[in-house]
């Protein structure tokens, strides 16, 4: 006779297996870690001023 296998129990584990493969897709799609992001604002940050101190004109509230 073959093995007794407890039903519940491998759906169980076929779904904690599809969990699994899922969060790995997720991190992969959206997984930064903090020192990345904080060096994307910062890389951001840097940009606009260097955009802000090229304006040529004042911005519109400080014209009037």
């Amino acid at each position: 006779m073959g093995d007794l296998v407890n039903l519940r129990r491998a759906r169980k584990d076929r779904a904690r297996v599809d969990a699994a493969g899922q969060a790995d897709a997720k991190r992969v799609a959206f997984g930064r870690t903090k020192a990345e992001q904080s060096l994307a604002k910062a890389e951001r940050d840097l940009a606009e001023r260097r955009i802000e101190g090229h304006r040529m004109e004042p911005p519109r509230d400080e014209r009037d």
